[in-house]
């Protein structure tokens, strides 16, 4: 009984309650981390060395801040957009391993095959509900798939593109944090020439990707930088 109440006091304890939630948060944070760095894992030593630059010219823009005596909450606002950024530079950077693997054998008969099958099983009426709703989901994964394989050149090209934009966007808010008397509110909408920024492409990484997402958000469409 003694052992319940101090449990049951301690569940409604402020303080205790708030450390609860540090925890929660940090197991949270660290788990992202773990996901995030086995993305990076993947890469090619090149595509490695782009993210440590991207990384690095971020910090610098955050230290010139800080250097500046920003106000804490421009400071964390701009940290977040940051960190979205370079989000999505990691994920066109698993977009583009993906589509490169030789590992990555599948072909578009093959593709084609399982899409067939798929259409074949929901077209049966004994399926229960929940495992019409998981094939269905599987089904529009590999049609996004198809469509990937099929332009993949293209694909290619404008994660290419799309990389090289960031690097100049960053390069941009970096110039721009230097000029004194000038805080900047940087936004997180970019303009991309892919579409490989939802499900399809990432192959056995779409559950992690799909996670990472929830933490870090998913850009809007058009990218500028905005003077507060």
């Amino acid at each position: 009984m003694a052992i319940y109440q101090v449990r049951n006091a301690l569940a409604f304890n402020p303080r205790f309650q708030k450390y609860v939630e540090a925890q929660h948060l940090q197991v949270a944070k660290d788990d992202a981390g773990s996901k995030r760095l086995s993305l990076i894992q993947l890469l090619s030593a090149e595509a490695k060395r782009r993210v440590s630059n991207l990384a690095t010219k971020c910090n610098s823009v955050l230290d010139v801040y800080r250097s500046q005596q920003m106000e804490d909450y421009i400071i964390d606002s701009n940290r977040d957009a940051l960190d979205s950024l370079q989000w999505v530079y990691l994920k066109l950077l698993v977009a583009q391993y993906h589509l490169l693997s030789p590992a990555n054998n599948e072909t578009e008969q093959s593709l084609e095959a399982k899409i067939h099958g798929l259409e074949t099983d929901l077209n049966d009426k004994d399926e229960t509900d929940a495992l019409r709703q998981s094939k269905s989901a599987t089904l529009a994964i590999l049609k996004k798939r198809l469509v990937n394989i099929r332009r993949k050149e293209q694909s290619l090209e404008e994660i290419d593109s799309d990389l090289t934009r960031i690097e100049a966007q960053v390069d941009l808010i970096l110039e721009n944090a230097t000029m004194q008397g000038k805080p900047q509110t940087i936004s997180t909408d970019i303009e991309l020439a892919s579409d490989l920024l939802g499900a399809g492409v990432f192959g056995d990484d779409e559950s992690a990707i799909s996670d990472l997402d929830q933490k870090y958000g998913k850009p809007k469409i058009k990218a500028q930088q905005e003077t507060a």
